[in-house]
């Protein structure tokens, strides 16, 4: 069983990041949220953002054990965990600025094949930005690059008083 990967910053991803402004992205929203990933539930099932921009997230979560279905397979609630950490954090690290906080509103996740061993690798584009709600969706794959599961995550934006 791999050992879980350090957090904090982009830095510790073991994914090439193409552009530099992506992995300081990512390392602000690591700083702005309230809760450390690593002490919340993100940090339960291993999250770890790799890359973000405004309207782009990348993240991954290391196979291990504890994050299994009794059948050996990755469980279908990690991948929905992820999708709605990765669009609320990207959303929220927008909204932010503006005095306003983001919350997950709907989750859709489709699975489409198992990942047993390796890492699962999410990245996730908003389709809608508008100023209430964020459509996000978000695409797993192995290490292997095929498509494992696909969701679909409304993230709603309200003020923060």
């Amino acid at each position: 069983m791999p050992a879980p990967e350090p957090s904090g910053t982009a830095e510790s991803a073991s994914r090439v990041i193409a552009d530099p402004g992506l992995a300081e992205r990512a390392g602000e929203i690591l700083r702005s949220v309230p809760i450390p990933i690593d002490d919340s539930y993100p940090g339960l099932y291993g999250l770890r953002i790799v890359a973000a921009s405004d309207d782009r997230i990348e993240a991954k979560v290391a196979v291990r054990d504890e994050i299994k279905q009794a059948l050996g397979v990755v469980d279908g609630g990690v991948y929905a965990s992820m999708a709605e950490d990765m669009a609320s954090l990207a959303t929220a690290s927008v909204v932010f600025r503006d005095q306003k906080l983001a919350f997950g509103s709907s989750n859709h996740t489709s699975f489409v094949r198992p990942i047993t061993e390796g890492t699962v690798h999410g990245e996730g584009v908003a389709v809608h930005r508008g100023r209430t709600t964020w459509l996000w969706e978000i695409r797993f794959s192995d290490d292997a690059g095929r498509l494992c599961a696909v969701s679909r995550v409304t993230v709603a934006v309200r003020g923060a008083g």
